[in-house]
């Protein structure tokens, strides 16, 4: 077994899981720096002593793949590589009585909310001052902004009130001081994330307060692309496409997650809004930001789905238009409402359906970015690859959407704008020359 050393500690933090997790991550980081502990986060050189796994418990995919990464970690553990392994987030919230009878190796387990207790297995202190300070996990010009914790919905699939609680907004003056630290250190564009965007400030102003936050935001010198992630339809607050009208560093894009489009679906799954009311709701959308897109996520093998449920998503998808669709597969989720329903759909048959109706988006996709071959549009570099640029349009979110392809002889750096004319459109990328 590898002896105690002198060395200092240095921490691996490996986050599982959505951008939310990240933040979590970088958030974590930023304490351990704060208190002089080394941190990294995903690294390869393996010159760690000790590893934070950040855990995703949201579907069965990511449990399987968490508890995975923990058994890694134990292992090297158990083969002296690693002094001490710890493990946090949505996963460890919701088992970690089980999690710690069958891997009982781990450390410790921390909940979701739980950071200060993390801080104290490294006899750190908790600094609330270092709002914003974080290392970020992403490159320098873009970040994810959490502007709230949790979740007041009670759709019947999810779990995430149990892993996250209830709704919890941050203040718009500490996210507004979040963003100007971000900005001084070369962030370019943020992307407000939560569990539900358009519930913001109902908890602490009792009123939603999205847009009022927008202004704020977009009043930050140097900040260039400001993006909405995950807003629930039913009710949705028409006053954020007002604050997207009037500033230009808000980019005409907007993630919303619709889940289905048959009504009996979308009652089953205690959504509170009718495929008509959402049809509705897109057209209105569309008439008060002509141009607007509009990206939403689907979910396929829900209990009692039937064909005639599907073949309706699919005409949906092919009258909506969409410009981004992503799609899960149905996970049976324990303590969720959902879970009292039979699981009747085959997960081989979930699979097939999911693939169906992404057939039926790839080519609405192509054809959306056919219409964009000879148009000029301003794009974001974010790295090099294989002798050309990767960039991204305003309508186009980080990982989840379209890239730009660029070929350009001229030497351009990350975060960099440049203007680039579409010479080439493909399924899910675009192909352009720089002006």
């Amino acid at each position: 077994m590898k002896t105690k050393t002198i060395k200092r500690d240095k921490v691996n933090i490996i986050t599982l899981g959505c951008s939310k997790n990240m933040v979590d991550s970088e958030v974590l980081s930023g304490q351990l720096l704060a208190n002089d502990i080394e941190t990294v986060h995903e690294s390869g050189r393996k010159d760690h002593n000790i590893v934070i796994v950040n855990t995703c418990g949201f579907i069965d995919k990511a449990k399987e793949e968490s508890i995975n990464t923990i058994l890694d970690q134990v292992n090297l553990k158990k083969r002296g590589k690693l002094d001490k392994v710890y493990v946090t987030g949505c996963l460890s919230e919701r088992y970690k009585a089980n999690l710690e009878a069958e891997i009982p190796e781990v450390d410790a387990y921390f909940g979701t909310m739980e950071l200060p207790l993390i801080l104290k297995q490294f006899e750190a202190d908790y600094k609330g001052e270092l709002i914003g300070e974080r290392l970020l996990s992403t490159p320098q010009h873009y970040a994810y902004m959490k502007i709230s914790e949790g979740c007041n919905r009670t759709c019947s699939f999810c779990a995430i009130p149990l892993m996250r609680g209830q709704h919890v907004s941050r203040s718009i003056e500490s996210l507004v001081d979040e963003a100007k630290k971000l900005v001084q250190r070369g962030v370019k564009e943020v992307m407000l994330i939560a569990q539900e965007l358009t519930y913001y400030g109902l908890d602490i102003y009792k009123k939603r307060e999205l847009p009022k936050l927008l202004y704020a935001l977009a009043d930050v010198q140097g900040l260039e692309w400001i993006r909405l992630h995950y807003a629930y339809p039913s009710k949705f607050p028409m006053e954020i496409l007002d604050v997207m009208k009037e500033r230009d560093n808000i980019c005409n894009y907007l993630d919303m997650p619709l889940q289905h489009a048959s009504n009996n679906m979308l009652k089953a799954m205690k959504r509170q809004i009718t495929r008509e009311e959402m049809e509705d709701l897109v057209a209105e959308i569309r008439q008060k930001i002509p141009g607007i897109c509009l990206r939403t996520t689907l979910i396929a093998g829900f209990p009692g789905e039937t064909r005639d449920d599907v073949e309706e998503l699919k005409t949906f998808l092919q009258k909506m238009r969409f410009d981004r669709v992503g799609i899960f597969t149905y996970s049976h989720e324990e303590q969720t409402s959902a879970h009292d329903l039979v699981d009747d759909v085959p997960a081989d048959e979930k699979e097939a359906r999911a693939q169906e109706i992404m057939e039926v988006q790839q080519d609405i996709s192509l054809e959306k970015n056919q219409e964009k071959v000879g148009r000029i549009m301003k794009v974001m570099i974010d790295k090099k690859e294989a002798g050309r640029y990767i960039g991204r349009t305003e309508f186009d979110s980080v990982e989840v959407d379209n890239e730009v392809i660029i070929h350009s002889k001229k030497k351009l750096t990350a975060g960099e704008f440049v203007q680039v004319k579409i010479t080439k459109a493909f399924d899910y990328d675009l192909e352009g020359e720089l002006i």
